[in-house]
C-alpha cells in the first residue's frame, strides 16, 4: 500500500528551518561536496527560497540561507574546490536534468 506523500506546509516550514539551521551550523559541508553528493547547495537552496517568494534579491536569500552576506561565508568558510570535487559535482548535477 501506498502512503500518501503530502507533507503538510506546517511540517515542511520546520524541516526547511532545521535544514537552514543544520547548514549554517556545519560550515565543514563545502558547498561543491553537497553539489557532488545531491546536485544541490546551500546557493541553490538560497535561489529555491528566492524564486518561491518572489520578492528577494539573491543577496537576501543566500544571507537567508548562509546566516551572513554570502561573500563573508565564502572568505571565511569556502576552500578551493580540486579537481575531483568539479568532476563529481558536474557529475551529480547532469543527474539534476529532467529525462527525456
Amino acid at each position: 500500500m501506498q502512503r500518501d506523500t503530502h507533507i503538510s506546509d506546517a511540517a515542511a516550514a520546520a524541516a526547511f528551518r532545521r535544514l537552514v539551521a543544520h547548514l549554517q551550523h556545519r560550515h565543514d559541508a563545502q558547498n561543491i561536496d553537497l553539489m557532488g553528493l545531491a546536485g544541490f547547495c546551500r546557493n541553490c537552496l538560497a535561489d529555491w527560497v528566492m524564486e518561491a517568494d518572489g520578492q528577494l534579491t539573491k543577496d537576501e536569500a543566500r544571507r537567508m540561507i548562509h546566516g551572513m552576506p554570502a561573500a563573508e561565508w565564502k572568505a571565511n568558510y569556502q576552500s578551493e574546490a580540486t579537481p575531483e570535487q568539479l568532476e563529481r559535482m558536474q557529475e551529480s548535477v547532469a543527474k539534476n536534468a529532467p529525462s527525456h
